[in-house]
């Protein structure tokens, strides 16, 4: 029988030989990468999507579209592996309905989107980028910023993510409050975070930070509505996904001065274009979906996953991974 076929999407891991690679090719697994490097943008039609899977049993997956077609017209894959905690771009039902896997890599890249969290928390807070413009041009205005200490940090999901940045927050003297469903206890009790209903953290944060998943439940989560109830000069903070925002809501609040300012990873569309209005805002610090991005967490990410396809291969299921985990009595190589 011939070698099972790994297809490694993303662009940043293309044609590195990185320890992921080694993983999978100890394992006995053929490396392929995409075609068009650009083909894990989630740009692609499905026709396109189809015919570059078709090559594998097993992909790692960066933004490509798993729709219920492409999942549908290939048979042979086996493992969608996600490289990262994100999966609104895979049709999961269909995925499940095809006993296909869908992975994640859930210890990988927590702490390098709780940095990035705070990264722009403090450029938004203390005027970073207007205040480094302003002494490039000899100019020398003592414009009053934000303090960090002393202040409330409201963290919508308190996920691995959001214990994170939580804990970080805490060191640096800010009063932590979450909306979480299911919190972790001992993390809760240890850290003397204060948890509370979503409505009640609106009221009182200084700053937001969003690290819930996307869901039907949660498209549109930082509306008119939600941002009506925040107090007036708050910061929004979002390296979650896009879809949790109504930038046209986001921007009218910004543009009255509700909003003190905002530090954006990611947009309702992506990648982004250079006349998105959010743009225009002096009072917008914005990053292009880079969160989880730093070289560390990326390796890791990529061994997760490789590890992941690995375990499956050899009849082994990786706890905590698998998002569709109801397949796993009947699902098969």
């Amino acid at each position: 029988m011939s070698k099972d076929v790994v297809l490694i999407a993303p662009e940043h891991m293309l044609g590195i030989d990185a320890k992921y690679v080694h993983v999978l090719k100890e394992a006995g697994f053929d490396v392929i990468y995409p075609d068009d490097p650009t083909f894990t943008r989630g740009e692609k039609s499905e026709e396109e999507t189809i015919e570059q899977l078709s090559k594998c049993s097993a992909v790692i997956a960066g933004g490509a579209q798993y729709t219920r077609n492409v999942i549908a017209a290939l048979p042979d894959l086996r493992v969608i592996a996600r490289s990262g905690v994100g999966y609104d771009k895979v049709d999961v039902p269909a995925a499940t309905a095809h006993n296909v896997a869908l992975t994640i890599t859930p210890n990988a890249n927590h702490e390098s989107v709780a940095e990035h969290a705070l990264a722009l928390l403090f450029g938004v807070a203390k005027g970073v980028l207007p205040n480094d413009e302003h002494a490039r041009a000899g100019r020398w205005p003592q414009s009053e910023t934000l303090p960090i200490r002393g202040t409330v940090l409201g963290i919508i999901g308190l996920g691995r993510i959001g214990r994170s940045l939580a804990s970080r927050a805490i060191a640096m003297g800010m009063k932590v409050i979450a909306a979480e469903l299911y919190p972790d206890a001992d993390f809760v009790a240890q850290h003397a975070v204060e948890i509370v209903e979503l409505d009640d953290l609106l009221d009182r944060s200084d700053y937001i930070s969003v690290h819930c998943p996307l869901s039907e439940d949660t498209q549109g989560l930082i509306c008119a509505k939600t941002i009506a109830r925040m107090k007036k000069g708050a910061v929004l903070i979002n390296t979650a996904r896009g879809g949790l925002q109504v930038e046209a809501d986001l921007i009218d609040a910004l543009k009255s001065g509700h909003l003190y300012g905002a530090g954006l990873d990611v947009f309702e569309v992506e990648p982004v274009t250079a006349d998105n209005p959010l743009f225009q805002l002096p009072n917008v610090l914005v990053s292009p979906h880079i969160g989880s991005g730093d070289s560390l967490s990326r390796l890791m990410m990529g061994v997760e996953a490789a590890e992941c396809i690995v375990s499956l291969r050899q009849g082994n299921w990786p706890e905590g991974a698998v998002v569709n985990s109801e397949i796993r009595d009947q699902w098969s190589w």
